[in-house]
């Protein structure tokens, strides 16, 4: 027995050894892209490097916090991830219940297409994004990167509604027909209730999207005050011959932090939202 036992130690010491080996490589960069926005462009330079600062060099956060134009960037980054969050959140659930409730010549194209639409890498839509947003002159506008955001999110946002929606049942919609309510009235007063976990969990994954939003942020808006974080910190830090790497990480940690402080308080929601609509259909 005490062999046993000691075998089953070791294995799980092995395990949890395999993991903290796993996550501090994750977690790594993180935590030198926090060492380095505490330290100057010219300690960063100096070989062996430090792995922990001596002194801590606050000025490149008081610049950035002074700074009207990454004020500006962050200003554009929270409304193209507030709007793109709300297009997608309204769009996903009139789209998801008609997918769910409703059998009309073409549905099925319509989930095999949004099926499809997730295997192709972003990259590949851009061209065809930017000659249709040219032709309706939306370029060069904080609109047009809300669109192209809520597109990207809601082909996934649209399948969890559905699934979401699949997984009520249809009893409760008769009921409240019974009662005299119309179906519109039933699918905001019945059916969108019961599904608020699906909704917080499109709401986040749109919103991380938008937010880390790089590729549309650089080729959609060429405009300095309408430029997102991404793609504004990309060129104004990281010139041709000199790179502001203390300017950079820490614009790169002052953006992250309030995203990963608000993940930490709703991850539950991402996954209760997630695994809640799992149903088999």
């Amino acid at each position: 027995m005490n062999t046993a036992k000691r075998m089953l130690f070791q294995k799980e010491g092995l395990t949890y050894i395999l993991l903290f080996l796993l996550l501090s490589g994750f977690l790594f960069p993180v935590y030198w892209m926090f060492v380095t926005s505490l330290q100057s462009n010219s300690e960063l330079m100096k070989l062996p490097p430090k792995w922990l600062p001596v002194q801590l060099n606050l000025g490149s956060y008081m610049d950035i916090l002074s700074s009207s134009v990454f004020l500006t960037f962050y200003k554009n980054t929270f409304l193209v991830a507030s709007g793109a969050t709300v297009m997608c959140i309204f769009v996903s659930i009139f789209a998801g219940y008609a997918l769910s409730r409703f059998r009309f010549k073409g549905s099925n194209m319509i989930t095999l297409l949004l099926l499809s639409a997730q295997m192709f890498p972003t990259v590949t839509l851009v061209i065809g994004l930017f000659s249709q947003y040219q032709k309706m002159n939306l370029l060069n506008t904080l609109f047009v990167l809300i669109l192209a955001a809520a597109s990207t999110a809601l082909p996934f946002s649209v399948m969890l509604m559905r699934t979401f929606f699949n997984s009520i049942s249809r009893e409760l919609e008769e009921a409240a027909e019974i009662d005299g309510a119309s179906r519109f009235r039933t699918l905001f007063t019945v059916i969108v209730p019961l599904s608020k976990p699906g909704i917080m969990a499109i709401a986040i994954y749109t919103f991380l999207i938008a937010w880390d939003d790089f590729l549309f942020g650089l080729t959609l808006v060429s405009d300095l005050d309408k430029r997102t974080l991404s793609p504004g910190l990309s060129l104004t830090f990281l010139g041709e011959y000199s790179y502001n790497w203390s300017g950079a990480t820490a614009a790169a940690v002052t953006a992250t932090l309030p995203l990963l402080v608000a993940f930490l308080f709703l991850q539950r929601y991402m996954v209760e939202g997630l695994t809640a609509g799992g149903v088999k259909e």
